[in-house]
């Protein structure tokens, strides 16, 4: 299930769809990268919008998935403009309801 919407996450991200990604958020999510640290669904919606803002586009590939309980780990390629590439690796936590609570993001090269 967790990890259904992890999937669902990626392909809303590489949509950049902030209206969908506003509903798989819970309020009090938490977002920190090697640039951003973002609290609050208000704060992670804007970080969210200026990544957005600041590309043509983006795409999301997961490549592998790994889970456990309510915690999702995604080893992840990312392409920027369709010719950057960034390897990442996302750790999504979930809450009971099943809203993204948590995310957590590493560069991987």
């Amino acid at each position: 299930m967790v990890e259904d919407i992890a999937l669902h996450y990626f392909n809303l991200f590489s949509h950049k769809d902030i209206n969908a990604l506003n509903d798989l958020f819970a309020d009090s999510i938490t977002l920190r990268d090697w640039e951003i640290d973002a609290k609050g669904k208000t704060e992670v919606l804007q970080a969210n919008k200026v990544i957005f803002e600041s590309v043509t586009n983006i795409e999301v590939q997961p490549v592998k998935l790994y889970s456990a309980g309510h915690t999702v780990i995604a080893e992840l390629r990312i392409l920027v403009n369709g010719i950057e590439e960034e390897l990442v690796v996302d750790i999504l936590e979930f809450d009971t309801d099943l809203k993204i609570k948590a995310i957590r993001a590493y560069k991987g090269n």
